[in-house]
């Protein structure tokens, strides 16, 4: 099994909930974030008063899925996250050792 965590722009959001659906992902985490990378926030006007923005609003999703839905969950999330501009996101794809659903027992495959 392996654990995807992508953080992408919030508007892409819907975007990638379909992609995610139309490969066959059941299951799915979101949270609001902040954070930069190469971007390094921006500067704003308010009230005449420029100041800088150093975290900007991002998506965190996370996923779990079998090895062998993985490729193509990478591929759907970074198609429909794309826009060519820079803070588009980013994907990890990590080894997850066991998973167990609390309310039936069922271990690893069958509890994703």
């Amino acid at each position: 099994m392996k654990k995807i965590e992508a953080i992408i722009k919030p508007f892409k959001l819907d975007e990638v909930k379909e992609a995610l659906h139309e490969v066959g992902v059941s299951g799915i985490t979101v949270t609001e974030a902040k954070g930069f990378g190469r971007q390094k926030g921006h500067t704003e006007l308010y009230r005449g008063a420029e100041y800088v923005v150093d975290f900007l609003p991002k998506v965190k999703l996370e996923v779990v899925v079998p090895d062998g839905l993985a490729e193509r969950t990478v591929e759907a999330i970074a198609a429909a996250a794309q826009t060519g501009r820079i803070g588009d996101g980013k994907i990890f794809v990590i080894p997850i050792e066991s998973a167990l659903r609390i309310r039936t027992g069922e271990r690893d495959d069958d509890a994703i």
